[in-house]
C-alpha cells in the first residue's frame, strides 16, 4: 500500500507541473495561483520552477499562525512541481496556431485533473496552497468555498498587475478543474484502513477534510 501511495504521490506532482507547461505553452492564460506565479518569473527573470518552489515555501510561513502541519507529501509538492515546470518548459514546444493551443489547454486541464486526483488521493497532505485555504476557513469560520475564492482573486489580480497572462484558459480552468477532480478523485482516492477494519470493504471517503478541501483545488 504504501509503494503505491508513494508512487501515485510522485506521479501526480510530475504530470501536475507538466500540465502548468502545457497551460503556458498553449498562451491562453493560467489559472490565478500561475498568473501570479508567472507575473513574478517575468519581473525577477526567474524560471517559472523557481518562482513555484519560492512561493510555496512562502506560503508555507502562512500555516504557523493558522496552526496546520506539513505533511510529507506538502513538503515533495513544493519542490516537485516547480521542478517538473521547468523540465516540462524545456521540452514541450509553444504553438502559434489557434487549433494546437485549444488542444493543448484541453490537454493541460485533463492533465492536471489526473494529476490532482493522483496527489491528493495519496493522502499525504494537502499542497500547500490548499492547506492556506482550508487553514484559513478553519481559524476564521469561513467556508472553503469563500476561503478559496478571497485567496485567488488577490492573487489573480496581483498577477495580472504583475502581466502574468489571464485569458480564456483562466476561465475553462475555473469551470472544470473541481468537478474534473471530483469525478476521478474516487478512482485515485487510497482507503485509509485501521487495522481491524481488515477483510471489510472499504468505501472511498471524498470528503475527508484532512486531504482536500470542499471543492478539490489542483493548487500546487
Amino acid at each position: 500500500m504504501m509503494i503505491r501511495r508513494l508512487v501515485q504521490l510522485f506521479t501526480g506532482l510530475a504530470m501536475y507541473g507538466i500540465s502548468l507547461a502545457l497551460f503556458i505553452r498553449a498562451g491562453l492564460g493560467l489559472d490565478p495561483w500561475d498568473v501570479f506565479h508567472q507575473g513574478v518569473a517575468g519581473k525577477t527573470g526567474l524560471s517559472i520552477g523557481v518562482v513555484v518552489i519560492i512561493v510555496s515555501f512562502l506560503v508555507l510561513l502562512l500555516w504557523i499562525p493558522l496552526r496546520q502541519r506539513p505533511g510529507f507529501g506538502t513538503l515533495c509538492n513544493a519542490v516537485l512541481v516547480g521542478v517538473f515546470a521547468d523540465v516540462g518548459l524545456a521540452l514541450i514546444p509553444a504553438f502559434s496556431h489557434l487549433g494546437g493551443q485549444i488542444a493543448m489547454l484541453g490537454g493541460a486541464v485533463v492533465l492536471n485533473g489526473i494529476a490532482s486526483a493522483c496527489y491528493i488521493g495519496a493522502r499525504f497532505g494537502p499542497g500547500a496552497r490548499d492547506g492556506l485555504m482550508t487553514g484559513l476557513a478553519k481559524r476564521t469560520g469561513w467556508s472553503v468555498r469563500w476561503s478559496r475564492t478571497l485567496i485567488e482573486v488577490v492573487v489573480l489580480a496581483a498577477g495580472w498587475l504583475l502581466g502574468g497572462s489571464v485569458g480564456v484558459g483562466t476561465v475553462v480552468y475555473a469551470l472544470a478543474i473541481g468537478p474534473l477532480v471530483q469525478l476521478l478523485l474516487p478512482y485515485f482516492l487510497v482507503p485509509a484502513r485501521e487495522p481491524a477494519d481488515r477483510g471489510k470493504p472499504i468505501k472511498a471517503k471524498s470528503g475527508d477534510r484532512e486531504d482536500q478541501p470542499e471543492e478539490p483545488v489542483a493548487a500546487s
